[in-house]
């Protein structure tokens, strides 16, 4: 009797290291890696006509856990804020060397980093994980917007160290089914208010009788003052 693929392949060993391609082609521990970031909370970024947003899933259910306390949009620099899926903690190291990352350039050219080369440099690190012995993968999708001059940005960086940049994107649980309507309802030359209220309706259609707007998280950054505005729980309803 054969061996389905997976067995045989965690008989060979071709799963306990990263480093090791499968006959298939594949990079296992990578790949196991992606599933651990399609089980974190999502997130929904978009490109506006007037400036850039991430609506972040806390997914925090537990009332004995301060909602602060579990941020999911974090500050790169005035100008760029990133949120994450996967593991929290691989995330944390990641957002911390971005943040030092964006002031050594503010320290060393008295101007703002583009988000591009914040992006390019933390997939540069996730990359070398999959590339060296003796250390598994981070297990983190991390979405980064932000604004160049008079332009919005938005990139999303995956396990393997790949990133693009995008119009409109989602990361974490649910990835697929929110692309998809994404796909159907952006629009280029939305306002950040219809592109947050199409997050949310998005959110509220795969989450039913779960969606609470207390769980989420938004963090905005207009093109005309280019510096985070964060919002949270009712404040989301206002705008």
């Amino acid at each position: 009797m054969d061996m389905p693929i997976d067995m045989q392949h965690q008989a060979m060993g071709y799963d306990r290291t990263a480093t090791m391609f499968s006959p298939e082609g594949h990079l296992l521990q990578v790949e196991y890696a992606e599933k651990t970031v399609r089980l974190g909370s999502s997130s929904i970024g978009m490109v506006c006509s007037d400036g850039v947003f991430i609506l972040a899933d806390r997914r925090v259910e537990d009332r004995l856990i301060v909602p602060d306390s579990s941020t999911k949009v974090h500050e790169i620099d005035n100008h760029i804020i990133s949120s994450v899926a996967g593991i929290t903690s691989d995330a944390r190291v990641l957002i911390e060397k971005a943040q030092i990352l964006a002031q050594k350039h503010k320290v060393t050219y008295d101007s703002p980093v583009e988000p591009e080369l914040i992006v390019k440099e933390i997939s540069n690190i996730k990359q070398q994980f999959t590339h060296y012995g003796g250390a598994r993968p981070f297990g983190v999708s991390l979405m980064m917007a932000g604004v160049n001059g008079k332009k919005a940005e938005l990139f999303t960086s995956d396990v393997t160290g790949n990133y693009f940049a995008y119009l409109a994107n989602a990361i974490g649980e649910n990835d697929d089914q929110i692309k998809e309507k994404l796909r159907e309802k952006y629009k280029e030359n939305m306002a950040i208010k219809q592109g947050v209220k199409l997050a949310l309706e998005i959110f509220k259609e795969l989450q039913g009788e779960k969606f609470d707007i207390k769980r989420f998280e938004l963090g905005i950054i207009e093109i005309e003052n280019p510096k985070l505005k964060k919002y949270e729980s009712e404040e989301i309803e206002k705008i």
